[in-house]
């Protein structure tokens, strides 16, 4: 292609260029990427709160493709740009330290993560976690033991049932047990009557 698109011109200017050929590059973000952008512009609107933000951060994510694809062209260019756009969203959302609560539309949508909790979030959840240790040493050991293998290692009924040596219907029997003793024990809730395993 002996003439540069306007938008691809204006992405590569500054670029490194290791790898890939800048004519290939520009090949397949014509054919590849720009076709994607009502795909991409859909993208940002739906996650990014600041509509005033989202021709810059469709260039930006443009940028971030094209440095990539200088070192190699993805094969899926389409789960590549949606990629690109959503690391740069969880980007802008992290190098802010205060970030408005609008800032962006759905958090959890983007995989952000709370890097560090606060102090009192810290003692809440270690003192929760104490509770829950108490409550669970309380509890028949049969109960425990289901509880244990079936809520903490996520292990299946079945795997449950071969492992202790009973059937399935009694490993159910034994977490529901464990369950209804567990919110009596910690939030005083008088359980059903249920049977006491030992």
């Amino acid at each position: 292609m002996d003439e540069k698109t306007p938008e691809f011109s204006r992405l590569d200017a500054g670029l490194h260029k290791t790898g890939v050929a800048a004519s290939d590059v520009e090949g397949w973000f014509v054919r590849e990427v720009l076709p994607l952008e009502a795909i991409l512009m859909h993208f940002l609107r739906h996650n990014w709160r600041d509509q005033g933000d989202i021709e810059d951060l469709r260039q930006d994510v443009y940028v971030r493709v094209c440095e990539a694809a200088h070192k190699q062209i993805p094969e899926t260019a389409k789960a590549f740009v949606l990629a690109a756009a959503r690391n740069l969203l969880i980007d802008r959302v992290r190098r802010e330290h205060v970030v408005p609560i609008d800032a962006v539309a759905d958090l959890d949508a983007l995989g952000v993560a709370i890097d560090t909790p606060l102090p009192d979030q810290s003692v809440i959840a270690r003192e929760e976690l104490e509770r829950l240790q108490i409550a669970l040493d309380q509890l028949p050991p049969r109960c425990r033991e289901v509880i244990v293998m079936r809520r903490i290692e996520e292990r299946s009924g079945r795997e449950i049932a071969t492992r202790m040596g009973v059937s399935e219907a009694t490993v159910w029997e034994y977490l529901a047990d464990g369950v209804r003793a567990l919110a009596n024990i910690l939030y005083g809730e008088q359980p059903a009557k249920h049977r006491r395993r030992n």
